[in-house]
C-alpha cells in the first residue's frame, strides 16, 4: 500500500506518514509499527522496510511511521507515533489487525520514540470530534533497538539536541531521561544492544531495564559482545543477528504470532 498520511492537515514542508506492509490473506493478526533510527534528525532506510519485511515473514501486519524530525521538535515526534497507533486501531477490522496486539519497534533515536510511546502512551479522547483521536494510543508491546533513553551522563547528546533544541527546559529534558518516567502501565518490552556500542552506551538499556523492573512491568533484555551502532537486522553480525530469533520468540510468548 501507499503512505498515508498521519494528519489531515499539517503545517510542516514535510508530512509525516503511515506505511502499511499487510501480510495476505483474510486471518486477524498483531501489528508492529517501525520507527526506524536517525538522531531525529533523520529516519535510516535499512531500519524501516527491511524490518517491516523481517515482521511479514513472522506473519505480524507492519507499519512504517515516518514520523518529523529536525527542525521539528518534541512532542511532534511522539505526537507522530501515537498517531500511528490510533490510526491502525481505527483502521483494524479493514486491515485485519487485532486492536488488542498493536506493537511498537523503534531503533536507537527511534528507540527513544517507542520507549517514549511506552512511558506516556494515553487511552485516547472519547469526546474527540475525530475518531482516530479517540483510539487508545498505547502500545501492547515495545520493542527497542540500541535505544537511546537517558538524558544523563550517557545521553546521545545530538538526539536530545535535534528533539528538543540547543538550550532545553531542564525539567523537559529530565523528563524525556526516559528511565526516569516508567510506570507500572508501561507495556511488554524487548531491549537488545551491543555491549562496546560506541554510538549510544549500553548503559542506555540497563537504564532502563532497572527502572521497567523497579516498576513490575515484564521486559526481556539482551546484550551481545561486540557490534557497531545502527546494525538494523544485523545480518552481517551473526552473533548479533539472533536478536531477530529472540525477538520472534517474545513476541510469541506475548501472544503477537
Amino acid at each position: 500500500m501507499n503512505p498515508l498520511p498521519l494528519w489531515p492537515i499539517v503545517h510542516t514542508p514535510e508530512n509525516p506518514t503511515l506505511t502499511p506492509f499487510l501480510v495476505p490473506g483474510d486471518h486477524v493478526r498483531a501489528a508492529v509499527i517501525v520507527c526506524p533510527g536517525g538522531g531525529y534528525g533523520m529516519r535510516a532506510a535499512h531500519e524501516g522496510a527491511p524490518i517491516c519485511h523481517w515482521l511479514n515473514s513472522l506473519g505480524i501486519h507492519a507499519f512504517l511511521c515516518d514520523y518529523r524530525i529536525a527542525p521539528n521538535r518534541h512532542p511532534l515526534p511522539l505526537d507522530d507515533a501515537q498517531r500511528s497507533i490510533r490510526l491502525v486501531r481505527h483502521h483494524a477490522a479493514n486491515w485485519k489487525v487485532d486492536p488488542d496486539h498493536v506493537g511498537i519497534l523503534g531503533f536507537s533515536a527511534g528507540g527513544h520514540l517507542v520507549c517514549s510511546v511506552g512511558n506516556f502512551g494515553d487511552e485516547g479522547d472519547a469526546t474527540a470530534s475525530d475518531p482516530i483521536a479517540r483510539q487508545p494510543g498505547r502500545a501492547n508491546a515495545v520493542i527497542a533497538c540500541y535505544p537511546v533513553i537517558s538524558s544523563g551522563p550517557f545521553a546521545h547528546r545530538g538526539s536530545f539536541d535535534n528533539l528538543l533544541g540547543p538550550q532545553p527546559d531542564p525539567a523537559l529534558l529530565a523528563r524525556l531521561s526516559l528511565e526516569t518516567t516508567v510506570t507500572p502501565r508501561n507495556p511488554p518490552t524487548f531491549i537488545w544492544f551491543t555491549a562496546d556500542d560506541s554510538g549510544v552506551p549500553v548503559e542506555n538499556g540497563l537504564l532502563y531495564a532497572a527502572a521497567l523492573r523497579q516498576q513490575g512491568v515484564p521486559f526481556a533484555l539482551h546484550v551481545y559482545p561486540s557490534g557497531q551502532h545502527g546494525l538494523g537486522l544485523a545480518a552481517e553480525n551473526g552473533p548479533v543477528s539472533a536478536w531477530t530469533a529472540a525477538c520472534a520468540e517474545w513476541l510469541s510468548g506475548i501472544g503477537f504470532r
